[in-house]
């Protein structure tokens, strides 16, 4: 399986998770020109911007640690792009998704981390 193939099921599984949990999905692959969101969820009143990574195993790393400042700068653009278009006055977090391709398992960390300005 290549990486947009397992980028793909491993949107599709969080995303699974997600709903299961309560979730309901705002965007899917959300982009802007200077970042993207894999997926924009709210439950109750909180909006959350979501990072999936997908990983057939631990041989790279957890997909938390994959998630560098250069992904969370970009991460945050996206969000303030979103927030542009779609003005929300309740509480904002940036979770991750780490899902495991190999078992179908979704680890959800709830404000894995901040907003980066770059």
């Amino acid at each position: 399986m290549d990486n947009q193939s397992k980028g793909k099921r491993g949107e599709a599984l969080a995303e699974a998770y997600l709903v299961e949990h309560g979730y309901w999905i705002l965007a899917r692959r959300y982009r802007c020109q200077r970042g993207e969101n894999d997926l924009i969820a709210q439950r109750g009143n909180t909006l959350c911007f979501c990072e999936v990574k997908a990983r057939s195993g631990l041989r790279y790393g957890s997909g938390a640690e994959a998630v560098t400042r250069t992904k969370r700068v970009a991460a945050t653009q996206a969000a303030m792009h979103y927030l542009m278009e779609h003005p929300h006055q309740g509480p904002l977090r940036f979770d991750v998704l780490e899902v495991d391709l190999s078992t179908g398992q979704v680890r959800h960390i709830p404000s894995a981390f901040e907003a980066v300005l770059d």
